[in-house]
């Protein structure tokens, strides 16, 4: 390949019998691909013997098809049809996600009865089900509502004149469809990164917020294509009702061709009404997974509109908050950033560690850790991995509930209420509700992927503080511009360099306000080159008077950072005390060694 420096190498490169170098001198002969040329020409022919039979053959019997397609019956037949599909499907998945929350709740009875569930009606076959249901009054003469295991009752009725064949299809496409769905949805939520659902519990989220907000979003992109795929089954699988000599849209067409004996031509019919309604339930899914899909690409394609708009030649510009690929790169800190970070933090809380332990299994990661951190100081964490750190730090954000011991940040008990001298554990929603006051930096970021930057620093004060949304936008912005990204707001996630996510998770933490702000290695996930963009963020922090605790194998900066350093190994504080006097003159052997190996 040759390389063409400058003007008066162009000629050698590209020589013309004209002597002319412009490029529109050469006629460009694109490259030619027989057997993709042949693929088309035989993909042509297929096409056109298909139409050609279709259309020529008589015994189609196309007449018959038009007089039939939009007749009244076939039209009654298709709006049940219709019918059975929205309700079946709209009271299948509500029914599928209360089965599939109950699988994933912490009650065993619940998983274990939704699992029964999905068991039992995933096994019978859907027109067995029908028939069960449309025959239940031998089994149960009345439907009685009342007090269970008394003899008081709200009303009663009979069975056969409660459940007619129409309401045996509802309730039959619902027990079927539930079945399937709930296994969907179960999958989608697991699909959701355990890390957002820690980085939502330590904003403070409530439940019902993290499941709305934070993970079914997420879940939706893993839910869509088999729920619609499921949905496009219920469609057709309606056609099960016939059974209960209900004429939705299979059964007309066969009352029809049984009488006039025109079998293809009807059986056409209902195919190209089938046809319609999946062509249509594509649709709808297409614009349903456009719109969870925000946030999950760097360039999303655009709207279906804009796109059609910008291919015949009408210039669509997207608004001005739209990122592009080339912002992605990271940027330094904008003067600005460096102005102060003082007036968006609160004053720092003491810290007080007790003799904390934890376990998992036959593992001890925390061995009666004490520890007392005062307000506003700077705590690094040293030690090797696995050695207890970030445990440490999950256990004062009560992320990892301890085994023994307690946790107390300006005197308040994490997970604890006190009367006296009496401690009252916690529900996970007033656990919830006490996180407001401990804000956590994760190592992986742990972005909420489908929200802007904006919204991902605005949910929790607006959700957890009842901040006004206007307030909290600003405050927002004003983060963004003093950790130098305020012309990211609109960005997502996923468009940002390492170390600007980082700053957006530390502009996140900090927009809830919190006494102490606890960081698990904030630089170990970023590329050598974005450490200290990062380091120089939480730098300023150190400077504004919230209570820092650092997990980091950094020793440069914890030297310049910290005014407290604690060395861990095998879940125990083997030394701590000031940078100079741990970094320089370590008095325990175990200290020395480890830092013998990163100096």
């Amino acid at each position: 390949m040759t390389y063409v420096q400058d003007a008066s190498q162009f000629k050698e490169a590209f020589p013309a019998s004209s002597g002319d170098t412009s490029v529109a001198s050469y006629r460009i002969v694109r490259a030619r691909y027989p057997a993709r040329a042949l693929g088309t020409a035989l993909a042509a022919i297929v096409i056109a013997a298909v139409a050609t039979s279709i259309v020529s053959n008589p015994r189609w019997g196309w007449d018959v098809f038009a007089e039939w397609f939009f007749s009244e019956p076939v039209l009654l037949g298709l709006w049940r049809t219709l019918l059975l599909t929205v309700l079946g499907a709209t009271c299948g998945f509500a029914f599928g996600a209360a089965l599939a929350l109950a699988r994933v709740s912490g009650s065993p009875l619940l998983a274990a009865l939704s699992w029964a569930f999905t068991w039992l009606f995933r096994s019978i076959p859907l027109i067995v089900l029908l028939l069960i249901l449309n025959n239940i009054g031998y089994l149960y003469e009345t439907v009685t509502v009342g007090v269970p295991f008394t003899n008081f009752s709200f009303f009663s009725y009979q069975t056969t004149q409660l459940i007619s064949p129409f309401a045996a299809a509802i309730i039959g496409l619902t027990l079927n469809q539930a079945a399937f769905t709930s296994e969907i949805i179960r999958g989608g939520i697991l699909s959701v990164d355990q890390g957002q659902l820690e980085a939502a519990a330590a904003l403070g989220l409530p439940k019902s917020r993290q499941a709305s907000r934070i993970i079914l979003p997420q879940a939706m992109r893993s839910i869509i294509p088999p729920a619609f795929n499921d949905i496009i089954g219920l469609a057709k699988g309606t056609s099960n009702v016939y059974i209960l000599a209900l004429p939705e849209l299979f059964y007309t067409i066969q009352v029809i061709y049984r009488r006039n004996l025109e079998v293809i031509p009807l059986l056409m019919v209902a195919t190209a009404w089938y046809l319609i309604i999946l062509s249509a339930l594509s649709a709808v899914q297409f614009f349903i997974e456009r719109h969870y899909s925000r946030g999950a690409v760097r360039n999303p394609p655009p709207p279906a509109l804009r796109a059609i708009l910008n291919w015949v030649g009408v210039d669509v510009r997207t608004d001005s908050g739209a990122i592009s690929a080339a912002d992605a790169i990271a940027a330094p800190i904008a003067p600005s950033a460096g102005a102060s970070l003082r007036e968006s933090a609160s004053l720092g809380g003491a810290v007080t560690i007790q003799s904390v332990s934890k376990h998992f299994g036959a593992l001890k990661a925390l061995d009666r850790v004490s520890l007392s951190l005062p307000a506003g100081s700077v705590t690094a964490i040293l030690g090797q991995s696995g050695s207890g750190k970030s445990t440490l730090l999950r256990a004062i954000n009560h992320l990892e509930p301890v085994d023994e011991g307690l946790i107390a940040v300006d005197g308040q008990f994490i997970g604890y209420r006190q009367d006296g001298s009496v401690l009252y554990e916690l529900k996970e929603r007033d656990i919830l509700k006490s996180r407001v006051d401990v804000g956590m930096v994760f190592q992986n970021f742990n972005l909420f992927p489908h929200l802007t930057v904006l919204e991902n620093i605005v949910e929790a004060p607006i959700t957890v503080r009842g901040v006004a949304r206007a307030d909290a936008e600003a405050q927002a912005r004003n983060l963004l511009d003093r950790v130098g990204l305020s012309e990211k707001a609109n960005a997502f996630p996923r468009q940002l360099s390492g170390g600007q996510q980082q700053r957006v998770a530390i502009a996140r933490a900090l927009a809830m306000r919190p006494k102490v702000l606890l960081f698990d290695e904030p630089t170990s996930a970023l590329d050598p080159e974005l450490v200290n963009e990062v380091l120089d963020v939480i730098k300023e922090l150190a400077r504004s008077g919230v209570t820092l605790i650092i997990v980091t194998h950094e020793i440069g900066f914890a030297r310049e950072v910290a005014d407290h350093i604690v060395f861990m190994d095998q879940g125990r504080v083997v030394e701590q005390g000031p940078p100079t006097t741990v970094l320089n003159a370590a008095s325990h052997p175990r200290t020395r060694e480890f830092l013998s190996k990163v100096l």
